[in-house]
Formats: C-alpha cells, structure tokens, sequence
C-alpha cells in the first residue's frame, strides 16, 4: 500500500517565526493577530513563536533569511500588504517579495508560508485580513505548521501521525 501524507494540523513542538511587514498597518497587524491565533489553535506554545516586524515588505524576504538560516524554526510565516497604486512599484516589490521568498525556502528546506496579500485597495486588504473573505494570515500559519509536519515526516524525524 503507498504511503500517503495528509494534512496535519499538530503545531505542538513546533517553533515559528512571523515576520511581519509594518507597511500598510491597518490590514498587517489584523493578518498578524490571525496568525497567532491559528497558531494557539493548532497548538504551537505561545513560547515557541518568535516576532519580527520589519519596515515594508520589501525588507520581508531578508528577516526571513536570517530566520531561516538560524536552525532554531520548523517553519516561517511571511505577512504584508502591498497594495497596487498608480505606479509599477506595486508589481517589482511583489514579484521580488514572492520570488526571493521560494528562494530561501527551498534552499534551506524550510516551509515558508506568505501571507502577502496584493490587493487593488484597502478595502480588498481588509477583507482578507479577518473580513468577509477570512484571515489569510491565519490561513498562512495553517499552511506552516501543514508544511513543517510534512516535512517531519518525509525526513523521519518524528513519528509519522500519518
């Protein structure tokens, strides 16, 4: 019979950064209090979670690194809001923040969720950030702890709760 990897939600023992954009406050602190929540959901020790805030998105991809590099976390989450304006500035920090970011996660093998929203306004922002579309920061810290117990177990580092 094939071995088959479903989803798991266990977050105890785990250890998780959040790093998280300040730009565009409004809708990132509520992306980051959906975060933590879904993190206290799946389990994840309030200890075991680090935060960083960082200026904008733009500056997301290089935290990220120095957590990644750091050996101490099973999985990272990303959050920010870039929102389009009139200028091309919406298009390269989006397409730097999401390229540089499967960037590190494949070359240090860690799961890295990104919670960057990229809406047309604000209001599109807030209604992913714990409005009528949920809380994509919740959705990305589910994402992280699925990721790191896949990765757990492919390794054999823990009993498979597959």
């Amino acid at each position: 019979m094939p071995i088959s990897y479903e989803k798991n939600l266990q977050g105890s023992g785990l250890r998780v950064a959040i790093v998280c954009s300040r730009f565009n406050e409004v809708v990132t602190e509520r992306l980051l209090q959906g975060a933590i929540e879904g993190l206290g959901r799946c389990g994840v020790d309030a200890d075991a979670i680090e935060i960083a805030r960082v200026p904008g998105a733009f500056e997301l991809p290089l935290a990220t690194e120095h957590f990644a590099r750091s050996g101490r976390f099973d999985a990272v989450v990303c959050l920010g809001a870039v929102i389009r304006g009139e200028t091309a500035h919406f298009d390269f920090i989006s397409d730097f923040v999401v390229a540089e970011t499967g960037r590190i996660m494949v070359r240090h093998g860690l799961p890295i969720s990104l919670g960057v929203l990229t809406p047309d306004n604000v209001e599109q922002g807030l209604a992913r950030a714990g409005g009528q579309h949920g809380n994509k920061g919740r959705e990305a810290a589910e994402a992280a702890i699925e990721m790191a117990n896949l990765v757990r177990a492919v390794r054999g580092e823990e009993p498979s709760p597959y």
